[in-house]
């Protein structure tokens, strides 16, 4: 009976704090999104059984875990995931179509958040600096922050600028990425105009050195990598980057960062956007069934428990939300698909880049209608400034240039004009392409690969509308979270939304996802008052 009565005030327990909970009363105190860059879906499966108990399976086991999550587009890159995570949009809701893009004013290719009106903060040089200006929707922190009047602080950090810029948005607090060389992490005036102090003590205090000149073992003790210093210019994200040194690097910089910005004591709930980037480096090199990628995996587990547990004792693990995807997939290496006799191909993409110029000035005459790395496979980039005085529309441009494609080796393609006017097939496919779509001015093409051919001479790729490309993680653990395994179909674009309910604030302004109703605890009753619709019957499943 003591236990019965004991289950029975924990169950009241806690449907009074899921009731009562919103960002305006710090309930919870933080939220932590961890986004891992080319962290496929199969991933967790594949390692389950060698995972310890507090890393992966804190969610898997004690959270809510969503197991076949897929995106709803085809342009699986690093920037159109990140966006997408945390405007609960796809790209033709946020805008973001790739990582770079053709810029026809410029005459060059642009990143998805260089901004010439800001400069770097953190290293000398006066480089152009990032900022969100190219999203066309907000965030969940920018809605954070508005409900708030700024009380709920927004903090974001990657190696990578574009993976830490475009998850903040417009408002936060800040956002830090590294300087790629020295390790240094920077950020840009768009934020702040000098690095407060203890940034620059983290800098200072020998961080980013103390991975150099490191094995990297696996759980085995053999040595995979080994990070030795080159003698001339050091290059930090592409050495130590690729080893899981990267994540313990920011997981340091995490802990510093909550420690000094006193995340998790304010009036309001904090939300801290961490994007690991070490799995991409790596997996690009390797792929994702090379025993370096389930090293990283294994070593990643046992960094999320430690982190998990900082958690625990610096605020408490009853007063954090926890969510984690990741930005896409990734192709296996196209000879072990081979080896299972699956058609498969590696592609240079400068060769093609050179073929498809040759077809379009064969058509319109002499010119340079594939700019310098307008070719990023599958999407095709054309200079608008070729074609002038040729009395060439931007659809016919297109098209011929689609046809190009289809003779170097593409199955299919959609241009940027038929997006526009919504002129695809009534299928799946056409609709993960018109997902796809932005309205960036560029002249473009984003065609349709044939499964396991990527445009790189080595190594493997991502940016297909294929299940190895778009199937990630979808993970929340808190309070609010009946736990369990939920087959349920979702999409990354549920994480914002499903935040943004529990934290009583608006979804972001141009979102498309769904709240994951299934995965609450949310009584049937108060759900009615709050108008939230749950099934009669949850589809929880049985955990591993």
């Amino acid at each position: 009976m003591r236990y019965r009565i004991a289950a029975l005030l924990l169950t009241v327990l806690l449907n009074c704090t899921v009731l009562s909970a919103s960002a305006y009363n710090a309930q919870p105190k933080l939220v932590v999104v961890i986004v891992i860059d080319q962290f496929r879906g199969d991933y967790l499966e594949r390692a389950h059984d060698q995972l310890v108990p507090d890393g992966f399976r804190l969610l898997i086991d004690r959270g809510a875990y969503f197991d076949s999550c897929n995106y709803g587009y085809a342009n699986t890159r690093t920037a159109p995931g990140h966006a997408t995570l945390f405007t609960g949009a796809y790209s033709d809701g946020h805008g973001i179509l790739a990582n770079e893009w053709w810029d026809p004013v410029k005459k060059k290719m642009v990143t998805s958040v260089e901004d010439d009106t800001t400069r770097i903060v953190g290293v000398s040089g006066g480089e152009p600096g990032a900022s969100p200006h190219k999203l066309l929707a907000d965030t969940i922190g920018d809605e954070l922050r508005l409900a708030t009047q700024g009380r709920a602080r927004v903090f974001s950090i990657s190696l990578k600028d574009r993976s830490a810029v475009l998850p903040g948005g417009f408002s936060a607090n800040a956002a830090y990425w590294i300087d790629h060389s020295s390790g240094a992490w920077i950020t840009s005036t768009y934020y702040m105009n000098s690095l407060p102090a203890w940034v620059q003590q983290f800098n200072s205090s020998g961080n980013s050195d103390k991975y150099w000149n490191r094995e990297w073992k696996n759980n085995a003790g053999q040595v995979l990598r080994n990070t030795n210093k080159p003698a001339q210019k050091a290059d930090f994200y592409g050495i130590i980057g690729s080893t899981p040194f990267a994540n313990d690097y920011e997981f340091d910089f995490a802990r510093t960062l909550i420690t000094n910005e006193k995340l998790g004591q304010g009036p309001a709930t904090d939300l801290l956007l961490i994007s690991l980037s070490a799995n991409d480096i790596l997996g690009h090199q390797v792929g994702p069934d090379s025993p370096q990628i389930e090293a990283m995996a294994l070593a990643l587990d046992r960094q999320l428990a430690g982190f998990f547990g900082f958690l625990g004792k610096q605020i408490g693990l009853g007063n954090v939300l926890i969510a984690l995807s990741a930005d896409h997939g990734i192709s296996p290496m196209p000879p072990v698909a081979s080896s299972f006799r699956l058609p498969a191909a590696n592609l240079d993409e400068r060769q093609l880049s050179a073929r498809l110029n040759d077809i379009l000035a064969a058509k319109y005459g002499p010119g340079t209608y594939v700019p310098r790395g307008g070719l990023s496979w599958p999407v095709l980039f054309l200079d608008e400034n070729a074609f002038a005085g040729k009395n060439v529309r931007e659809a016919d441009a297109e098209h011929t240039a689609g046809e190009a494609l289809k003779q170097v080796g593409m199955r299919s393609y959609f241009t940027r004009s038929e997006l526009a006017d919504f002129r695809v097939p009534a299928d799946e496919l056409g609709r993960r392409y018109l997902h796809s779509f932005s309205p960036e001015p560029s002249w473009y093409v984003l065609g349709v690969p044939a499964p396991y051919f990527v445009g790189t001479s080595r190594g493997t790729d991502h940016a297909s509308p294929y299940n190895y490309d778009t199937h990630v993680p979808l993970a929340f653990f808190g309070l609010p979270f009946q736990p369990g395994v939920y087959r349920e179909h979702s999409e990354p674009v549920d994480l914002a939304v499903t935040l943004a309910s529990l934290l009583g604030i608006n979804a972001p302004n141009s979102a498309v996802g769904r709240v994951l109703t299934e995965a609450l605890r949310i009584p049937p009753n108060a759900a009615a008052r709050r108008g939230i619709m749950i099934p009669a019957e949850t589809s929880k499943e049985d955990k591993h």
